[in-house]
This record gives structure tokens, sequence and C-alpha cells, in this order.
């Protein structure tokens, strides 16, 4: 088996699904932007070969490195990057080279642009927030204000949170307008007033879940980034709640077939007309890739598996190995460099010692949404997941982050 990995050295983990490919004989044909001297051990031994190019966006260079692993190595089997960013190439070479696992171009549009996914969770009964494409300005001015500020813009096709707003007045929307990138289509949402829950997990063939679970935000990313805020979140069960039976309606409706999925939900923290009641799931972005921010850990830590085998095993055999029994809460909790802190890292290390499934700093282009370093814990209860939170976020001043 042949398979083309975009980007294998970034983000730095993402070696792992490489490095389970070709652990099972794999032939993993890494393409990346990345001097091969100054990418990760781990990286080089998980590959087979890789081909530098000098800017993975310059298609034609990606083109070639395909065509040349098709000359070398054979036919591809499949063209897979789990980087939001790359889904797009990915689709495209997929095309080119008769690659008939994963989504192709023709096919991408309900899963990159935000307007249409909403018809997708709608068609099985998810309701979503109202939105307008940002166009004209008269047009946009009315909807804000009959929908009522606080808005979010965001590219209607981005990744992240990157350059997402909340917008509290028509002031603050003139600025927008005034300052906004024109080559970028921006849609406008009404703000949504709960958290999100995310559902999160390995399909087959048949989009039947091999391993699924659910992490809750505490803060919203868009916040993290805007704001240089502390970032937490937590893993939790999936299994039983009504987030596994939805998020399972989703699967069935958009292309997961053999995909690592990450989907986004708003459990709503009060009551919203039109799209209702306080606990209720609201449809916000689904990403055919694998969630970021260590998630795919936080699931091992969680389940005591690896996902990364459980991945690489459905794309040779479509199915998992393991007796799959969550045993573990599980939290990510990133500080901020500048930010003074009631606990340095010696005392944190003390007092959860093997609590800490995980401590690493986060890479600087990551660093906004993710924090600047990371402790990554884990417990028998929600109770104690959560005392480790407060401890490692709380503030010099004294402020309880929770």
């Amino acid at each position: 088996m042949n398979v083309i990995f975009i980007s294998p050295h970034f983000p730095l983990y993402f070696y792992n699904f490489c490095d389970r490919l070709k652990e099972r004989g794999v032939n993993v044909l890494g393409i990346g932007d990345g001097a091969y001297n100054d990418i990760s051990e781990q990286t080089k031994n998980s590959l087979t070969e890789y081909y530098k190019v000098s800017n993975l966006e310059n298609y034609d260079e990606v083109y070639r490195a395909c065509a040349y692993f098709t000359m070398k190595y054979g036919k591809i089997d499949w063209i897979e990057s789990q980087n939001e960013y790359w889904l797009e190439l990915e689709a495209t070479l997929r095309n080119e080279f008769n690659v008939t696992t994963g989504t192709k171009i023709q096919n991408m549009s309900s899963m990159k642009y935000k307007s249409k996914m909403k018809a997708v969770y709608e068609s099985v009964g998810v309701p979503t927030a109202r939105y307008l494409l940002v166009n004209d300005y008269n047009e946009v001015k009315e909807f804000a204000n009959s929908v009522g500020y606080p808005v979010i813009v965001k590219p209607d096709n981005g990744v992240g949170a990157s350059s997402t707003y909340k917008l509290k007045s028509d002031e603050e929307l003139d600025y927008f307008f005034a300052t906004k990138d024109s080559y970028v289509q921006f849609i406008i949402e009404e703000m949504v007033p709960g958290h999100v829950e995310t559902f999160d997990g390995i399909t087959n063939s048949n989009k039947d879940i091999l391993i699924a679970t659910s992490h809750v935000m505490l803060n919203s990313i868009m916040d993290n980034v805007n704001e240089a805020s502390d970032t937490a979140f937590y893993s939790q069960p999936v299994e039983g709640l009504d987030l596994y039976e939805i998020g399972s309606k989703v699967v069935r409706a958009f292309d997961t077939r053999s995909r690592y999925f990450h989907f986004e939900f708003f459990r709503l923290d009060q009551d919203k007309e039109g799209l209702g009641k306080k606990g209720d799931i609201v449809g916000l972005e689904v990403n055919m890739r694998a969630p970021g921010a260590y998630m795919p850990d936080m699931t091992n830590f969680a389940y005591d598996v690896d996902v990364y085998t459980i991945w690489a095993d459905m794309l040779i055999y479509d199915k998992c190995f393991y007796d799959l029994k969550r045993k573990y809460w599980v939290a990510y909790t990133g500080r901020r460099e500048g930010f003074g802190y009631a606990h340095n890292y010696d005392q944190i290390r003390e007092n959860y010692g093997d609590a800490i499934s995980l401590e690493t700093d986060v890479p600087e282009a990551l660093a906004a949404a993710m924090g600047n370093h990371v402790f990554i814990v884990r417990a028998t209860t929600q109770e104690q997941l959560f005392e480790m939170i407060r401890f490692i976020l709380k503030r010099e001043d004294g402020t309880e982050w929770m």
C-alpha cells in the first residue's frame, strides 16, 4: 500500500499517523516544505521517503512530487494530511491521481464552507445559527440589528479561529467593513448563547463509527486568539449522551467514509428563540480531519488506546482491533507566557505526578489558540479533574479560572 501524507512534520505530533502506517509495512511518502535536516527524527523515521517542496501552496510542485512517487512506487492508494488547511489540496490531488479513497474536490464544498455546512446539519434536524454572506453593507447591518448584537464574523472558508471576530455594535461593524480583507468571503452569524462540545472519532468505509469521544470547551477558541486568554477543555464520556445520537446522524449526512472527523456543536446555556431550549444542541462546524490541540492524545489517555493505530488499521483493514473501554477524564490546560500564576511548573509536577499524561511547549504558530505551555492531566472522576484545572490555571492574585 502507498500512502502520501502531506506535511508530516507539522504539527509536530502528526508523525504518529505516519509511524503507525510504516510499522504495518505501508510505504509512507511524505511531502513537506521543511528542510529534511530540520524535521524531527521521529518524522524521518516514520516515512519511507520524504519529498521537499519550496512551498506546499505551489500546486505544481506538489503535483510533481506525487507524480514522482507514483512513478517510483506505483499507484497511490491514499492521499491524506489530517490538516484542515490542506483538505482541498488533498481532494484535488485525488482527482489527478485517481485515488478513490476520500472526498474529491467537486464534493468538498459542504465540508469547507461554513454556509454550506448548515444545510447538511439541518437536513438531519440539527438547527444552526442564522447567517448572511458578507457582501452588501446595508444588508449586513440590517441583519446584525435584526438578530441583535453581538454577532460573529468569520471567513466562510477558514481554518480554526483565524480572522474570527465578535462585533458588539454598529461602530465595530463599520470598522470591520473598513479594514476587512476584500479577498476573503466572510459570513456573519447570530451569537449563540452556549459552549462548544465536540464529537470526534474515526469511521470505516461504511461510515460505521470505530471510536468516538467528545471534548467540552471551557472557553472559546475565538476568545483564546483575540483576548490571549488561558485555554482549557476536557474530554467527556460520550456514550449514552444525546450528542452521540445527534453526532451519529451528522456522520451519516457528510462524506465521512474512512475518515477521522471532528464535529463542533453548541450546547445552549440558555433558551434561544429559533434554536432551542437550554441544554439543546446546535450545529456549528464540521472538520473532516483529526481534531487539533493534542485531542488525539487525550483520546488515548482516556481509553488507554492508540488512535493513531486505530486510524492506520482503518486504512489498511477497515476495522478497529481494540476492545474500547473508557477509563479516565482528561483535561487540556494551556498557560500563557507573561501571566502570573499561583503555582509554578515544579509545584504542578510535585502535586500531580503521574496524573500528568503530557507536558509540552506549544509551537509559536499554534500558541495563539493553544497557549504556550501545556499540561494534559487525567483523573478517574470529573471532580478530581476540575480540581487540577483550577490549580494549574490559578493566578497569583488568587483569581480562579473556573
